[in-house]
């Protein structure tokens, strides 16, 4: 790759429009930042208006601002200013749908998506292509490491980048997931680094870690069943969790345990974890139904005709210790056991 055809090419400047988001009152704010040329935002109007009619990710930063990953665009939460992204496109040029985000060591923010990579600090914004040495443009997760190394998954399998140039990461390939409408045999669903350093690769070829220049295929070590791996969370006690198509498992002493063996029908597995501000892990189901695990006892979470939420693809903990939950229906928040849809209006002030 080239530096000098990114720094001339890549480099787009940050263009936003502010949109307005009620805080404590339903009179709209107006725009700062319009501009004739800037793409009008791709918010599907209805009542009440939506960040996105689908959110797939969404991410706080070292500063505390929320970003929200959308399959129309990537979207910027400050106080309470929600404000869209617009350098982040395929190299076509088009919108792109947002699949994970992550900050490095410079504050920079990094976004896997559709047709790439990109990062935005300041009013800068660089995509990343195959053209310029990536593996795939079909990203789908993206981390930063303590060592400022950025690992990316892709369905053609794992590279890094190192700043200036990618380089592709081994993995064992696995088998394609039919009951799946995009699947591969070497497809990487979630990059995470734990609390010791730790790299976990999510796969559909098992669970793998890495440390020490050593690559250890956890799935046939400690017993995990399947091998389609969705996704590993590490939780405040240093426990870490494994989704994946037959369950939610545990990794204690070497040994995976399936908590949810005989007691959740998976279907296409459990997915997205978090945990609360109890300690207790929260995770999704077929995308459609909540669980929460205290340690002892396994509850699902009972949904009702007034109270739904989205169908949820990220289970999210800010700062506040609130617990999110975005999907296709947009972003909501749980509070006294109630969904509140945070749309462009509100409801009330979206604190830090």
């Amino acid at each position: 790759m080239k530096n000098e055809r990114i720094a001339d090419h890549r480099i787009k400047s940050l263009l936003v429009i502010t949109l307005s988001l009620l805080i404590s009152s339903c009179n709209a704010q107006g725009n700062k930042n319009n501009t004739p040329n800037t793409l009008p935002p791709l918010i599907t109007r209805q009542s009440p208006e939506q960040i996105s009619q689908v959110v797939r990710m969404m991410f706080q930063d070292s500063r505390g601002v929320i970003w929200f990953g959308t399959e129309g665009g990537t979207f910027r939460l400050t106080e309470d200013k929600l404000i869209r992204i617009e350098g982040i496109k395929s190299e076509s040029g088009e919108r792109t749908t947002i699949k994970h985000i992550t900050e490095d060591n410079d504050g920079a923010i990094w976004f896997a998506h559709t047709d790439g990579i990109s990062s935005v600090k300041g009013e800068n914004v660089i995509n990343y292509y195959e053209s310029d040495g990536l593996i795939s443009n079909d990203v789908w997760c993206i981390t930063a490491d303590s060592e400022g190394i950025i690992w990316i998954g892709t369905i053609k399998g794992a590279c890094i980048f190192n700043g200036k140039e990618f380089i592709k990461f081994d993995l064992p390939e696995g088998i394609k997931d039919t009951t799946l409408g995009v699947s591969g045999t070497k497809m990487v669903h979630n990059i995470t680094q734990d609390s010791k350093g730790t790299i976990w690769f999510s796969t559909n070829a098992g669970l793998f870690s890495y440390a020490e220049n050593t690559l250890v295929n956890v799935s046939e070590k400690t017993g995990i069943q399947t091998n389609f791996v969705n996704e590993i969370f590490e939780d405040s006690r240093g426990n870490i969790w494994v989704s994946t198509k037959q369950g939610l498992y545990t990794l204690a002493e070497n040994k995976a345990i399936n908590i949810t063996e005989g007691k959740i029908e998976t279907g296409k597995g459990t997915g997205s974890i978090a945990e609360d501000k109890e300690g207790k892990i929260w995770f999704v189901s077929n995308q459609h139904y909540l669980f929460v695990y205290d340690g002892k006892e396994l509850k699902e979470f009972q949904k009702s005709d007034d109270n739904k939420g989205p169908v949820v693809f990220q289970i999210f903990k800010d700062r506040q210790s609130r617990l999110w939950f975005v999907g296709a229906g947009g972003a909501y928040r749980l509070e006294n056991e109630k969904f509140i849809n945070i749309t462009k209006e509100g409801p009330g002030k979206i604190t830090m």
